[in-house]
């Protein structure tokens, strides 16, 4: 990792797995997230980079009239949302990232209300 590397870890489940949390403890010097070094509140809004657009267009995508009806539907409306997905809007969330990464250095990591 580069020096100065922190890496977030986000509240699904699945993360906190013994052998995952073993894993970051033993390779990554500052993590942030349920159990790590770093107390971080789940979600953090501030650097939660897929979250500012990029699941919501999928919630859009995926849930609208008729719903779905079925699980295999369900994942159908998802793998089509995922294709819809266009390299500017993930250009665009990972300059919004940067920009949120720049705040949080500048500001040493204090809270943010504007963001």
């Amino acid at each position: 990792m580069p020096e100065g590397f922190i890496f977030q870890q986000v509240g699904a489940p699945p993360h906190f797995h013994n052998g995952v949390t073993s894993y970051l403890n033993a390779e990554v010097p500052v993590w942030i997230g349920r159990g790590g070094v770093s107390p971080w509140p789940s979600r953090s809004p501030d650097l939660t980079s897929l979250d500012f657009s990029v699941w919501s267009f999928v919630k859009d995508q995926v849930y609208h009239a008729p719903l779905p009806k079925s699980i295999p539907e369900l994942k159908s409306r998802i793998s089509t949302a995922l294709g819809l997905i266009e390299v500017n809007m993930l250009t665009n969330n990972w300059q919004e990232l940067i920009y949120r990464w720049d705040i949080c250095r500048v500001t040493k990591g204090s809270y943010i209300g504007h963001l």
